[in-house]
């Protein structure tokens, strides 16, 4: 009873604070993409409503619910986060900061990291001043990605790193990249792996747009020349830096199924994206439609699940893999039925539907960022299911 009158009280609070301080101009979802805050010490806000809301929710440690109050969080239970996300949903509230601080570098460094590294780094991720992006795939380390080259030489007090990443979502962007660097040769290739951080405003660090077929670049090429690396700027312990990539690579592949806002449960539903036509769809699309809709809800609740197995001790693992393809492959189906229903005006990159083209172009990467399906398939049938190899 007791813990049931909690929940009421803490739900209670919650929904006066966010009907206080939640912008009407922030209740709209923020599905498109610069509906997003990425943050960053060079973030341009696109309204001042954007940037309140920032503020206001970085002030209450709720761009972050569950991080511990000392490292920008505001040290909200699980069953305080379902509730937060519940009343978040109910206004149709915009997250107010995404970054890849957030779901991937910050759970690593919170498992993985210092104090000491913990107080530094993860409170301006919390407020949005700083923003992250990944350094892990190479040209000839992508699903092999243990093949990395970028190599860190031991200089005594920090390390010389030369080499090349890419598909660098953002770098060109972000104000630090979390990197993997081989600081021994020697060593078996999971273990020659070291976890570091790096300015991207150090001298040495250059980075080089990719157009997609979408028309955007968000990725890049990034490219390390004799960039000099601190020894304390290393996460976990020398050469074991694939632990730490592992740990990371479950969140990230939660957070493309859609555990970070992201695609199967992220965004406005597909009934009120199509809710203008989907009355004058023929029944067959209808049904796709809401067949996308049920599996969008399964996969949230799986999530759910998981997240709830996390808390009692027991991580996603491997079955992270079934997460990221299904997430991955119902976003890309989502995108076909609105290139569908919009019909010949859905081809338009800027028409009244919005620039639906761009975006169904862009889930093709989906599938192949964070690990193919293909190699996701292998893993559920390999560790998930024990098949034979």
């Amino acid at each position: 009873m007791a813990e049931a009158q909690a929940a009421t009280d803490f739900r209670a609070g919650l929904r006066e604070w966010l009907e206080a301080n939640c912008p009407a101009e922030m209740r709209d979802g923020g599905a498109i993409e610069n509906a997003i805050c990425w943050g960053g010490k060079d973030w341009v806000f696109t309204s001042d409503a954007q940037k309140t809301w920032l503020e206001r929710c970085a002030a209450k440690g709720y761009t972050v619910p569950t991080w511990p109050v000392e490292y920008g969080g505001a040290g909200l239970t699980r069953e305080q986060e379902k509730i937060f996300h519940e009343e978040m949903g109910r206004i149709d509230a915009r997250s107010p900061l995404q970054s890849f601080g957030i779901w991937m570098l910050g759970p690593a460094l919170l498992h993985f990291g210092s104090h000491d590294q913990k107080l530094e780094y993860l409170p301006p991720i919390a407020r949005g001043e700083v923003r992250w992006c990944q350094g892990y795939s190479e040209p000839g380390a992508g699903s092999d990605l243990a093949n990395v080259q970028t190599h860190g030489a031991d200089q005594g007090d920090y390390w010389l790193v030369n080499g090349q990443k890419i598909w660098t979502s953002y770098a060109d962007k972000a104000d630090q990249i979390f990197a993997l660097v081989r600081t021994d040769r020697d060593a078996p290739k999971h273990k020659g792996i070291s976890f570091l951080l790096i300015d991207m405003d150090d001298a040495g660090v250059e980075t080089r747009p990719i157009k997609m077929i979408s028309g955007i670049s968000p990725f890049c090429e990034t490219f390390f020349t004799d960039v000099k690396v601190a020894k304390d700027r290393i996460v976990g312990e020398e050469n074991r830096g694939w632990d730490v990539a592992k740990y990371l690579l479950t969140h990230e592949r939660e957070m493309i199924s859609g555990g970070g806002g992201g695609l199967a449960g992220g965004g406005r539903a597909l009934g009120a994206v199509l809710t203008d036509t989907l009355d004058q769809l023929d029944a067959t699309l209808r049904a796709d439609a809401m067949r996308c809709e049920i599996d969008a809800l399964a996969i949230g609740l799986t999530l759910e699940r998981y997240k709830d197995q996390a808390e009692a001790g027991q991580g996603a693992g491997d079955a992270s893999a079934m997460l990221k393809y299904m997430g991955t492959e119902l976003n890309k189906q989502r995108h076909e039925l609105m290139m569908t229903a919009g019909g010949s005006a859905a081809l338009e990159w800027d028409g009244d539907v919005g620039n639906r083209a761009g975006d169904w172009l862009r889930t093709k990467a989906n599938s192949i960022e964070g690990g193919t399906s293909e190699v996701m398939l292998s893993i559920v049938s390999r560790r998930v299911l024990g098949l034979p190899a």
